[in-house]
Parts: structure tokens; C-alpha cells; sequence
């Protein structure tokens, strides 16, 4: 019998206000939450902040657009003015900033492609208003009694979250420690960065290696210059594909985009190989280890800039956002590039800071039981009849490439990912562990990654095989295995699996 008690559709995990999952607990919830099923999104209160417009976000854009007489239009709350703008311009004429006391909108027709369009944008670059934000406004506005009880930093939130995180790099000042309001506004902020600096040297070609988070692709799809100008390369170990590119555009190629290692597959590319080919022709490589953590991989040595989300593994409770950027000071472009991010990045919002700084005290504990765990259950699911393949960052097809950036031999992070050789939806339905988006939680967590991320091309004949030129199962399941003990996590998946 498992240890773990069965989470009922809808709850959030953790079950706090501002919680970052919440449970999807049979795949007919799954497609019921992809296809809007209002069967199932009734139940859900929360979700992702970034894919689920937060429960407070919704009551006050509600209240403000009453107040501002807004009726027939969507009201959008952006993390800053700066933001809004920038989503207003996205959208076009028919969208304008709104100011309401300290807090900066857009407000458009309601109109689904317009709503679809302004949603995909603030989720893409990570710009929706904090819900700690959004609940303090409600509580000013007499809306809310008080916000939720919490555990706070009292000190100087900012500085104690960079002393924590300067380990990870010795050779940078704390305030070079970019933070940002979620990993994908750190990417985007990033992104942005390098891209404007290098049109001005007339290189628009970004590579994209390996099968990437879904809004760091979107990200290139959107923003690089033409359609020409966003190349994919499949596989992280081709080598020789990218020297090819080089060969052919180099003087046109702006930056290389890596996960190190890739989401879900959890692949790991050579990266000093490719960091000495980008160096060689000039192009920034822009590195994200946001799957095993930056305290797990040294990747600055061989990046322009390394980027991450904070809500992972610095953030064990589960129940904020945040992001990391960090320029290589060794970089010629470092000053420059510096300069440009901080224009762009979106500052974390304070109470958002300071629940983080309460948090990262216990990342060295929360790793040390992953490092503990994983293990454990990558050999009990290597070894079961039932399961096909399992991904982990050990695995032989990219295990010294990993090892050779690993700051520790035991340093294996948190996530792994595998195959059934039998019917997702019955080992999906029978298990008792957490199931819910998001990772590196001391909460164990598991999800169908490809239904959730991509299911645009599960549910199509073209989207399947498109998955499958990249070595992609859309049945593949991601989990994050949590600090309950191993043996507890084990007898869950064994009894889903039997």
C-alpha cells in the first residue's frame, strides 16, 4: 500500500495561496484542463502562475475593470509599467496601458484571438502582476481581510538570496546576481540582451540545441528576425550538425540557446566543445541548468550567460516565482550585456523576495535527499518489465558530458524522466503520488510533460511525428522525485506499474 494519500482535482500543492501546482489526478483532468473542459477547470483554482491566471490577479482585474468602466474589454495586470507597454505594442492599436494607482495594465476588446494573444505573450516573457502583489492590492482595497499567513525574511530579502546563491559563483559580485520575477522573464531579459547586441553586428541566426522548454521555444520563434533566423538543431550531441552551421553562417549566427541538461529528456551536450565552437565565431552561448540547479552544474566557465529559475530547488516549498541571470564577467560583451539586462529584466516583487530568502536556507538539504533518492528510483525503474526507457542525468547516452560540468559526482538533481511499455492512462490513473506541473519541490511530482507542454502535437498525427524526429514519446512522464523516503516513492510506482 502506498505511503501517499491521493490529491483530489483542483488542490493546490502545496496548499498555500500562491502555490505553483496543482493536482491533475487521472489523464481524462489532464485533456479536460487542455481542451478547457469546464467539467474540469471549475475545479481548478490555481495553477502554474504563468499557464493559470491566479485566483487574485482574476478578482482584481475584475474589481478595476467595474471601477474603470472597462465593460466589453479585457483588463491584463502586467508586473510594471514597462511590461505593459511592452504588451500593448505587442498587441497593436487595439490594446492601451492602463494606470490604476501603483499598479499598470492593458486593457482590449474582448476578443478570444486578442486574449489568446495578450495570455501567450505575458506567459512567454514572463510579465503577469505577482499574486503576492495582487494580494496586497486586494487587501488595501478592503477586497481582502489580510494577505495569508507566512513565513517572511525580515532582513534584506535580495542580499540574502545573492549570499546563498554566491557559491554557485565565486568569481561574481552579488550585485552582478541579476533577479528576476521568474526564470522565463530571465531567459527572455537574456535573450533580448544578446540579440539586440548582436543585430548590430548584423548576426540574427539563434540556434536552438536540443528539445527546449516550450516558451524558450517560443521565444524564438517570436523574437528572433525572420523565420530563417531560428534554426533547430535536434540532437545535442551533433556536433557536427553545428559545425556545419558555422561553417555556412557563422558571421550571421548570434547565439546558441541550451538547456544543460534539456527538459524532459534530460540530455547533456558538451559544453565546453561548444562553448570553444561559439567562441570561435563570435557567438554568445546562453545557458540554462534550471533541470539539476546552478548549485549541481558549473556552466559559467563555458556560457555568455547563464540563466535559471529560482522557483526550482531554491524554492522547496513550492508557492513562489523567481529568476536568475548571470553574465560571464570574463565575456568582452560582459559590461554591455550587463547594462541591457537589468533595462529589461522585471524586478522581483518584495514580499516574493523575502518568502524566497526564507526558503533557500534549505536548498543544500533538499538536494542532498535528492541526490539520496533519484538514484534509488532510477534503478528501480531501469529494472521494471513495465518501463521502456528512463532519461536521468547519468544516463549513457550524455553521462560524461554531464559528469565533466557536475560539481560533485553524486550532484544528479532532482528530475528524470520515462516510458511505459504499457497504457499511460491506467499507470497515470492507479498513482498515488502528486500529480502536478513544476519541479525541484521537496514535494514529490510527476506529470504526462508532453500533454501538458505540447498538446498541440499530441493530439495530432503531424504533432506525433514531429515529436518523434526528436526522439520524443508523447506518453513520456517527467518526475520530480520529492525528499519523502525512497522506499515510499518506489512502492507508489510499483503499485501503479503492477
Amino acid at each position: 500500500m502506498s505511503a501517499f494519500t491521493p490529491l483530489p482535482l483542483g488542490q493546490r500543492i502545496p496548499d498555500r495561496p500562491h502555490a505553483v501546482s496543482c493536482s491533475l489526478p487521472t489523464m481524462r483532468a489532464v485533456r479536460g484542463y487542455e481542451e478547457k473542459d469546464p467539467a474540469i477547470t471549475q475545479h481548478l483554482t490555481s495553477g502554474y502562475p504563468r499557464f493559470v491566471v491566479h485566483p487574485f490577479l482574476r478578482q482584481l482585474a475584475q474589481h478595476l475593470a467595474t471601477e474603470l468602466h472597462l465593460a466589453g474589454e479585457t483588463l491584463w495586470l502586467a508586473s510594471s509599467p514597462a511590461m505593459a507597454r511592452g504588451l500593448a505594442a505587442y498587441l497593436g492599436e487595439r490594446a492601451r496601458v492602463i494606470a490604476a494607482g501603483q499598479l499598470a495594465a492593458v486593457a482590449h476588446p474582448d476578443l478570444p484571438a486578442l486574449n489568446t494573444r495578450a495570455k501567450g505573450f505575458l506567459q512567454n516573457v514572463g510579465g503577469f502582476l505577482s499574486s503576492r502583489a495582487a494580494e496586497d492590492e486586494l487587501v488595501r482595497r478592503g477586497l481582502l481581510p489580510a494577505a495569508a499567513a507566512e513565513t517572511l525574511f525580515s532582513g534584506d530579502p535580495a542580499a540574502e538570496i545573492r549570499r546563498h546563491l554566491q557559491p554557485a559563483f565565486p568569481a561574481i559580485e552579488p550585485a552582478q546576481l541579476q533577479l528576476a520575477t521568474c526564470g522565463m522573464n530571465a531567459i527572455y531579459a537574456a535573450f533580448r540582451a544578446a540579440a539586440e547586441l548582436q543585430a548590430t553586428r548584423g548576426r540574427t541566426i539563434w540556434i536552438q540545441l536540443g528539445w527546449l522548454y516550450l516558451d524558450t521555444i517560443a521565444l524564438l520563434e517570436k523574437f528572433t528576425a525572420t523565420p530563417a533566423d531560428y534554426v533547430y538543431v535536434r540532437h545535442v550531441s551533433d556536433h557536427d550538425a553545428l559545425t556545419r552551421l558555422f561553417t555556412k553562417f557563422g558571421s550571421r549566427i548570434a547565439g546558441i540557446i541550451a538547456e544543460v541538461p534539456t527538459n524532459p529528456l534530460i540530455q547533456t551536450p558538451d559544453l565546453p566543445a561548444l562553448a570553444q565552437l561559439a567562441r570561435a565565431h563570435g557567438a554568445l552561448l546562453l545557458v540554462d541548468p534550471s533541470v539539476t540547479s546552478v548549485f549541481n552544474v558549473e556552466v559559467l566557465p563555458h556560457s555568455a550567460l547563464v540563466v535559471s529559475s529560482l522557483t526550482k530547488y531554491t524554492a522547496p516549498d513550492g508557492d513562489l516565482t523567481a529568476g536568475l541571470v548571470v553574465v560571464n564577467p570574463a565575456h568582452p560583451d560582459a559590461a554591455t550585456l550587463q547594462t541591457r539586462i537589468a533595462a529589461l529584466l522585471e524586478p522581483p516583487y518584495p514580499r516574493d523576495l523575502a518568502r524566497l530568502a526564507a526558503q533557500i536556507p534549505r536548498t543544500p538539504a533538499l538536494l542532498a535527499a535528492l541526490h539520496a533518492n533519484v538514484p534509488r528510483v532510477v534503478e528501480f525503474l531501469s529494472r521494471h518489465p513495465g518501463v521502456r526507457d528512463v532519461f536521468w542525468t547519468h544516463q549513457l547516452s550524455s553521462r560524461r558530458a554531464y559528469q565533466q560540468i557536475a560539481r560533485a559526482p553524486d550532484a544528479v538533481g532532482g528530475v528524470l524522466s520515462f516510458t511505459l511499455r504499457g497504457p499511460l492512462e491506467k499507470f497515470y490513473d492507479r498513482l498515488r503520488l502528486p500529480k502536478g506541473s513544476s519541479f525541484g519541490m521537496a514535494t514529490t511530482l510527476i506529470c504526462p510533460f508532453m500533454y501538458l507542454a505540447h498538446y498541440d502535437l499530441v493530439t495530432t498525427p503531424a504533432g506525433i511525428a514531429a515529436l518523434a524526429a526528436s526522439g520524443l514519446d508523447p506518453d513520456l512522464l517527467r518526475l520530480s522525485v520529492g525528499t519523502e523516503p525512497a522506499e515510499d516513492i518506489i512502492a507508489a510506482l510499483a503499485e501503479a506499474l503492477d
